[in-house]
């Protein structure tokens, strides 16, 4: 990455900028075994048309209680452990923001999120709406990471070429689809790296 100036930054947000608590815990408040909740909300059936917006944020969640009712014992249980976990904790990692407000001063900085329906809705509680430039919801897209079209699209948005973008992700799958593409990536396992790159990118 070195000596490639940076354009725009394309960053991922949950595992990135916002960091949720552990859904083990209302597995446990609710007696359940380890992994209940997580296997039921993101197993790929549920997942993926949530995220790609064939299915609101809400319907989601409802579908996860159906699928949660046998094991919880009842219907009614299961909405009350869907609820739980809608009420999960999250922070923003504010050191990661300060580097992509750093950033920002020199590139524009974009959310690319795999999101449901009330992304918008949590960014502008966090007050995440306003400390970016734009932000791709791919439930508003039609088709979520790794997809190819995704990275085009925030690339589009940010109006910087795909080999001028740093995309930035928590999961190394989705940094090498945007490696493939030509982006230069990061695959984002804390702060320290973040700014290394951002750094390496012209940005700090």
């Amino acid at each position: 990455m070195v000596g490639r100036r940076v354009g725009a930054v394309l960053c991922d947000l949950d595992g990135v900028v916002r960091v949720w608590g552990d859904l083990g815990e209302v597995d446990a408040v609710h007696g359940l075994p380890a992994g209940t909740v997580a296997g039921a909300a993101f197993r790929e059936e549920r997942l993926a048309p949530a995220v790609t917006g064939r299915v609101t944020d809400e319907e989601w969640r409802a579908a996860v209680a159906d699928d949660l009712a046998a094991v919880c014992g009842s219907a009614a249980r299961a909405r009350a452990v869907v609820a739980d976990w809608g009420r999960q904790p999250s922070r923003v990692d504010a050191e990661v923001l300060a580097l992509l407000g750093a950033a920002r001063r020199r590139a524009p900085v974009l959310l690319v999120s795999n999101g449901t329906t009330r992304l918008e809705a949590d960014l502008a509680a966090l007050g995440l709406d306003t400390a970016v430039d734009g932000v791709l919801n791919t439930a508003r897209l039609g088709v979520a990471k790794p997809d190819a079209r995704v990275y085009l699209a925030a690339a589009e948005l940010a109006d910087v070429p795909p080999g001028q973008c740093l995309f930035v992700d928590d999961s190394a799958g989705n940094v090498a689809a945007a490696e493939a593409l030509g982006m230069l990536g990061h695959h984002h396992r804390g702060a320290a790296g973040l700014r290394r790159a951002l750094a390496a990118g012209g940005l700090l």
